[in-house]
């Protein structure tokens, strides 16, 4: 819904979408070769035995939810500078590297040190850049965000950055997951999975939530000070500084005191190199089924779009303080843990894609609701702000979204968990993973650019001005008059992905439904060793 609170699956947004990892994933069982990987370590151990390396885990993916969360956040304190919705279409690219992480995920797991350990040799140096360009990134980042006197935000630089930032964490992510199988025995090697969501989800929570309550002067002044200020108690400078050293001492103690179990002896997923590995996602994509997979799920979410990537910021845009919708995700978490553990019940049948498909049409016109409430936000506020009943109203559509979102979203699982070839287990999940991350990724970025071009505005006050161009708005500025929508790009958007999502629904959703009932053979990849 916002950057902040939505649980798209393609970002963090990210929530849902971006933990959608290889072998490590929230909610995701371990494919039986990742279990014999961990199963070499020998002797059963128990939880308090490793409960130093399961704490490290913990606190890896803690740092990985930073990123997530700060660029997360970035969207928001663009809204609330006036940023255009193109700008916020080109940040959106910050969202993709955790989507397109399998592209270079072979290079990460077979180029390597041996005499330093597997993971460590990319880990560790991808968190010291990370740290260090934190710290730098400190001192520029109030200029690029602009100095709020006629100098707007830098996007172009800001969204460098935070790619910059985002790919090093996939990057980290990719090494974390593949240390966690070895990391950890057999018998405790689920905690892994637990470790990715609960730390991931602090991390962003800390990121996001946390950061744009700090940052907001009016939420420190009302709740946490006695005397009111101009600024909140931290800024974006301090919370990157803060957290870049973090990660540096945190980088330097594993470099150190943490050594990678080098018994362990790889399993039979493991493939013969970097080049190898590409063969076998080519094959794997150019079988039938697997690329008519491909195809629906890249084109099924576009009727949610305008409600994922634009309502947000067009609450921010009447009026909606941007640290009140981060706390909204609050109340959600819990929501968050318990829907995937009953939805699972649903999907781990023969026909996972039926959940899929019921919960679809429920999802498309929650997205009208969504368009309701930014109509309805400026008729009910007031000067002390919004009501709160119109809060509970926000949060009561947000929890019946995410009721639908995980619906999809479990039963997508499930159906990629079933139909992948056990023996190439891992690389076979992460390619059908990766498809459906950016089939949320790329409608997100094409509804938010969109916006502007389909909002009409007029010039008001002076005849013969229009407000169809940035520089024709500045000249009826310039000549007393000023610009009025007349036609919010949002609204028309909103109808057009109704529209284009029953069509889908209607026409492909029984296509897509046939597919779980393929053979396993369909599935199966021919491989030459």
């Amino acid at each position: 819904m916002a950057p902040a609170i939505a649980a798209e699956e393609g970002g963090r947004q990210r929530r849902a979408g971006s933990r959608q990892h290889c072998l490590a994933a929230a909610g995701e069982p371990l494919p039986a070769d990742a279990e014999a990987l961990v199963g070499a370590a020998g002797a059963a151990r128990g939880f308090r035995a490793e409960l130093g390396s399961i704490l490290l885990l913990l606190v890896l993916y803690v740092l990985q939810g930073i990123p997530l969360g700060l660029a997360g956040s970035v969207p928001l304190i663009l809204q609330s500078k006036s940023a255009s919705y193109t700008d916020q279409a080109f940040f959106s690219f910050v969202f993709w590297p955790f989507s397109l992480k399998l592209l270079w995920a072979p290079l990460v797991d077979a180029v390597y040190l041996r005499g330093f350990g597997r993971r460590k040799s990319w880990l560790v140096p991808t968190q010291y850049v990370l740290g260090l360009f934190m710290i730098y990134m400190s001192t520029q980042v109030d200029a690029l965000l602009g100095d709020g006197q006629g100098r707007g935000p830098d996007v172009r630089a800001l969204t460098v950055t935070f790619f910059l930032f985002e790919f090093l964490a996939a990057t980290q992510d990719i090494a974390v997951d593949g240390w966690a199988l070895t990391m950890l025995s057999r018998e405790n090697v689920g905690y892994a999975s637990t470790c990715n969501s609960v730390g991931q989800t602090a991390g962003y929570f800390l990121g996001n939530v946390l950061f744009l309550a700090l940052e907001s002067a009016s939420f420190c002044n009302k709740y946490l000070r006695v005397q009111p200020q101009p600024r909140g108690i931290v800024t974006l400078s301090d919370f990157l500084f803060f957290w870049g050293a973090v990660f540096l001492v945190t980088t330097t103690l594993v470099a150190f005191l943490k050594k990678e179990n080098k018994e362990l002896i790889p399993a039979k997923e493991e493939t013969k190199g970097i080049t190898d590995t590409y063969k076998l996602l080519f094959s794997i994509i150019r079988m039938p089924a697997v690329l008519t997979f491909c195809l629906l799920i890249l084109t099924s979410k576009v009727g949610f779009s305008a409600a994922d990537a634009v309502t947000g910021l067009k609450l921010v845009e009447e009026g909606v303080p941007k640290e009140h919708l981060a706390l909204l995700a609050v109340p959600m978490v819990p929501l968050q843990i318990i829907l995937p553990l009953v939805i699972s019940k649903y999907t781990a049948g023969p026909q996972p894609l039926n959940t899929f498909y019921k919960a679809m049409p429920f999802r498309l016109l929650l997205g009208l609701e969504f368009a309701f409430l930014v109509w309805w936000a400026p008729k009910v506020k007031h000067e002390g702000g919004f009501p709160l009943y119109y809060y509970a109203v926000v949060v009561l559509s947000y929890a019946l979204h995410q009721i639908t979102l995980y619906s999809m979203y479990v039963a997508i699982m499930a159906f990629n968990a079933k139909v992948s070839d056990p023996l190439i287990g891992g690389t076979y999940m992460t390619l059908l993973n990766t498809v459906s991350n950016l089939g949320g990724n790329w409608p997100s970025t094409v509804a938010l650019w969109l916006v502007d071009p389909l909002t009409v505005k007029e010039c008001a006050g002076a005849q013969g001005h229009s407000c169809g161009t940035a520089a024709a708005a500045e000249l009826c500025t310039e000549a007393g008059g000023s610009c009025v929508t007349t036609l919010d790009g949002y609204y028309v958007e909103s109808v057009v992905c109704l529209i284009l999502g029953f069509g889908w629904w209607f026409l492909l959703g029984p296509k897509f439904k046939k597919l779980q009932d393929e053979g396993q053979s369909s599935w199966k990849c021919k491989r030459s060793n």
